[in-house]
């Protein structure tokens, strides 16, 4: 059986059979108010609160607010940070302010992706992370969408190098339905879009797992939720779309049965021991 890693995010890893491969870098697709960040933060607190180091690259926010956004949903990262267990890189303040120059990992290039793989290398090892998440990666390219693909599997070679699993946000505009750009979406190993569709006057949460490699995954549309708790996953139903109608099925009983055990196989895993490997840049 193939190693996974457990997001622990609600009904997630049913529609993934039990998890993401280790050592996947997954694109977490979507535009504004789709819920990305909030998958990706919670995707690194649930490992936290379960032994599993993390690292932030924060390339969009300060990481005061990066912090901040943490504590909004009552997931307190301070202790893992005191304790070592959690890092954040910080690639959006050049160092610039005096709350920037207390960071531990810092990036005074935001848009030099060496040196931001170089610091990121540096907080993994240090720190010993298993999980990464990368907000938003698509800061690293907008304005040169040639060098996506270079981009992307400069940081894919030092994560999945060194035993981790990456969340890496992608920002798309509103109505877009790519994923970021082709270079970017064929050097992912998996893509999960989240979308908020406005059909007869009513926002409609979902979420698809698009593409994932090395496991079968659900090949339909979840309804989703942002709760007070984080994000919530209709696992054992899909949303149904036709014309100015929305539907809310069930799935069937065989793959509803199919999702939970393959969750249960996971549960029956030994813990997978880290090894180093690094690779050549």
């Amino acid at each position: 059986m193939i190693p996974r890693v457990r997001t622990y995010v609600q009904g997630l890893d049913e529609i993934l059979y039990g998890g993401v491969p280790e050592r996947s870098v997954v694109l977490l697709s979507g535009g504004p108010g789709t819920g990305k960040s909030i998958l990706g933060r919670q995707f690194l607190y649930n490992g936290l609160r379960r032994g599993e180091t993390g690292v932030f690259v924060a390339l969009e926010e300060h990481p005061v607010a990066v912090r901040r956004s943490f504590r909004h949903f009552g997931w307190d990262i301070s202790q893992y940070e005191r304790e070592g267990k959690f890092a954040i890189v910080d690639a959006f303040t050049g160092g610039v302010g005096s709350a920037a120059q207390r960071e531990r990992y810092l990036v005074k290039q935001v848009d030099d992706v060496y040196e931001l793989s170089d610091v990121l290398r540096q907080a993994i090892r240090d720190i010993g992370a298993r999980r990464v998440v990368v907000d938003s990666v698509s800061t690293l390219y907008l304005t040169k969408p040639a060098v996506a693909r270079a981009t992307i599997m400069t940081l894919k070679r030092v994560i999945a190098g060194l035993g981790c699993t990456a969340f890496f946000v992608s920002q798309v505009s509103v109505g877009e339905r790519g994923f970021g750009g082709p270079g970017v979406e064929h050097a992912v190993d998996g893509i999960i879009r989240l979308d908020l569709d406005e059909i007869d006057g009513k926002l409609h949460r979902s979420i698809i797992v698009w593409k994932m490699r090395d496991t079968k995954h659900s090949m339909l549309r979840h309804p989703m939720e942002i709760k007070d708790s984080g994000i919530e996953v209709m696992w054992d139903r899909y949303l149904k779309i036709v014309g100015s109608t929305v539907k809310i099925e069930p799935i069937s009983k065989e793959e509803v049965e199919a999702m939970r055990k393959a969750v249960e196989e996971v549960e029956k895993q030994p813990a997978q021991r880290k090894v180093e490997i690094e690779v050549e840049d």
